[in-house]
């Protein structure tokens, strides 16, 4: 069997199985950031629909798990990926979000500033938009079990969850 069908069988298989708990425990390892975080942007964004698509107002599409918006394909070609493989890795689909994210944190901190910039952007007259999209993801979050089953670590030291949760609440 060659490289190329061997590849499109995996694809095939991934595309109909969620991302495992390594993925997400990979993610948070790479970026510092929790994947109980990250999985509840998932549920946000897609409800954990690994072939969600969204469209938005402005002609742009969001693609995926983690809906990983169509203004990244330039970039992520260079890195060769593309929409299909956002589509049907799941993991990289986690590990793409775990970047935006990670970019957002770099100019708002850990922060639900930042989780709200993930979905609605950095201009300024979109914060109310970047509050309320947190508030979802809080919802979500708080939900989700603290431990996460088998060897997950937990969220990195540098960026203990409780002062940022504590900001979402007082808002």
């Amino acid at each position: 069997m060659s490289y190329r069908r061997i590849r499109c069988l995996l694809l095939l298989i991934l595309a109909s199985t969620p991302a495992s708990a390594t993925c997400w425990s990979d993610a948070e390892r790479h970026f510092g950031i929790e994947a109980r975080l990250l999985q509840a942007i998932a549920i946000t964004e897609s409800n954990m629909n690994p072939q969600a698509t969204g469209f938005n107002k402005d002609g742009s599409r969001d693609i995926g798990l983690m809906q990983i918006n169509s203004i990244h394909l330039p970039r992520l070609k260079a890195l060769g990926i593309d929409e299909h493989l956002l589509y049907n890795d799941s993991c990289l689909s986690v590990m793409v979000g775990a970047s935006v994210l990670a970019d957002m944190m770099k100019r708002y901190g850990y922060s639900w500033e930042a989780v709200g910039a993930y979905n609605a952007g950095t201009a300024a007259h979109r914060r109310d938009l970047r509050r309320r999209y947190a508030k979802r993801v809080w919802g979500h979050y708080e939900k989700l079990p603290a431990e996460r089953p088998g060897n997950a670590p937990a969220a990195p030291a540098k960026y203990p969850a409780s002062p940022m949760l504590k900001g979402i609440t007082n808002t």
